[in-house]
């Protein structure tokens, strides 16, 4: 029996033929995109692309399954290339250490995208990258300070509500004239800061499961 054996059971060889034939790009290698990255690798997905600048800092170890003692410092990216092919040695994986913006954006065209950026600017750029290359994508909204893992949904973005980033979107892409797009957002009400700071608190059970949610909307759509 194969690594993808018990996934085979479930979907069957041609879906699997699918995934495996499949190219997505995952940008934003962190809370969110660590889960959604490693579910897409487990499920057999032949070829990703993992865009991220940033390295692994200590603040990370709570809730991004790349950051460990062991890479303190390193690439984000290369992390992750190495946990890919330790669960595939069969995928392709291309890593792009770049910040994502209107001016910067990875020379490829994957057969979809998964955006766990934080950046609204960042986001914003990438739907229009997205739009522009007929691209099929998803997004993440904000999970900081929530704990509800619960109230945590997927719909176009015009159907979200309470989530302040995700209205904040809305209104940015109205100006814009960007089509509609699914997101991974939650109804909870943020949680009040234990400090005033500019940092958000987060959870990796919540930052988790909207990784895993958006991998899980991506499979599907892929195999359909």
């Amino acid at each position: 029996m194969d690594r993808l054996h018990r996934i085979t059971l479930l979907i069957g060889k041609n879906s699997v033929s699918k995934l495996q034939q499949a190219t997505v790009m995952v940008v934003g290698c962190g809370a969110v995109g660590s889960f959604a990255i490693e579910a897409l690798a487990r499920s057999g997905i032949g070829h990703m692309v993992l865009v991220d600048s940033d390295n692994v800092e200590e603040s990370n170890i709570n809730r991004q399954l790349f950051a460990m003692d062991s890479t303190l410092g390193k690439s984000k990216v290369d992390v992750a290339r190495q946990r890919i092919y330790d669960i595939n040695p069969n995928s392709i994986v291309d890593t792009v250490n770049m910040f994502v913006d209107e001016n910067n954006m990875p020379n490829v065209k994957p057969d979809f995208v998964i955006d766990a950026i934080d950046t609204v600017q960042s986001k914003i750029a990438l739907y229009k990258w997205c739009s522009d290359n007929a691209i099929p994508f998803i997004s993440s909204m904000g999970a900081a300070r929530k704990t509800d893992v619960a109230q945590i949904k997927i719909s176009n973005i015009s159907k979200t509500s309470v989530c302040p980033l995700a209205s904040k979107i809305r209104y940015l892409i109205r100006d814009l004239q960007l089509p509609n797009f699914p997101v991974v957002y939650s109804t909870e009400t943020a949680a009040i800061q234990n400090n005033g700071g500019r940092e958000f608190g987060s959870i990796i059970t919540v930052t988790g499961i909207f990784g895993l949610m958006m991998a899980d909307f991506v499979i599907k759509k892929l195999i359909q």
